[in-house]
């Protein structure tokens, strides 16, 4: 098994995986940093906002919630007036995820006592400060938990960029195996597929589990009591 790794494995496959892996991490952190960011003042306008910004911040959550993600991704990667191919299915995880990261920021939102801005405006808190300094702060501690589900679940789709041939991590391990039998002459084995696929697995899993341990880490040093309702 050994030689068969070192057979498999070498430096070019390294290089060529891992490239492709760089890609699949580009298009992750900037789905989540858009995502969030855009997620928040999804989640600020469906808490606080007038109705109809209410109505139409809600249209748009439940027009995404209720499509599926791979549809977009198709429809970003083929209409999205954008000059790269990753960059046009990295607006597709933007517009979806930002829908799911909404709903959970309001969520945390709606559990905070709304006498917060009462007392905040009587310390002579503006609308922006009590939302800045005393409002967000408490709701991305209450939600640090399904937000890293909502991170994880990203970065694993991600990998739906295979099916438009955008060459990250999952399409590069399937286009070696069609390499290693249609160019190098190379018959592959079932323990190619599992030894291949298990590395792309690898990565993806080594990945979230740091994002896991990050956040636990982050949990535990904010964690400084959050008010009783």
């Amino acid at each position: 098994m050994f030689d068969q790794l070192a057979d498999l494995f070498t430096p070019t496959v390294l290089l060529y995986l891992l490239r492709g892996f760089a890609i699949t991490l580009r298009v992750a952190v900037i789905a989540i940093l858009l995502s969030i960011l855009f997620g928040t003042i999804l989640g600020l306008i469906r808490a606080y906002a007038p109705k109809p910004l209410r109505m139409l911040a809600g249209a748009y959550i439940e027009w995404f919630r209720n499509t599926p993600h791979l549809l977009w991704v198709m429809v970003c990667f083929i209409a999205a007036p954008l000059p790269s191919d990753w960059a046009r299915c990295a607006m597709a995880y933007v517009l979806f995820t930002s829908a799911m990261m909404a709903e959970v920021v309001r969520g945390g939102l709606n559990a905070i006592p709304k006498g917060q801005f009462e007392a905040a405006h009587s310390q002579g808190f503006t609308l922006m400060g009590t939302l800045r300094y005393i409002i967000l702060p408490q709701c991305f501690r209450r939600i640090v938990p399904t937000m890293l589900s909502q991170i994880i679940t990203v970065v694993k789709d991600t990998s739906f960029m295979a099916q438009v041939a955008v060459a990250e991590l999952l399409f590069r391990t399937k286009n070696l195996m069609s390499i290693f039998y249609n160019v190098v002459g190379r018959q592959i084995t079932a323990l190619d597929v599992f030894l291949l696929f298990g590395f792309a697995m690898l990565l993806y899993f080594l990945v979230n589990f740091a994002l896991s341990c990050i956040v636990r880490y982050l949990q535990k040093r904010n964690h400084t009591g959050l008010p009783h309702r």
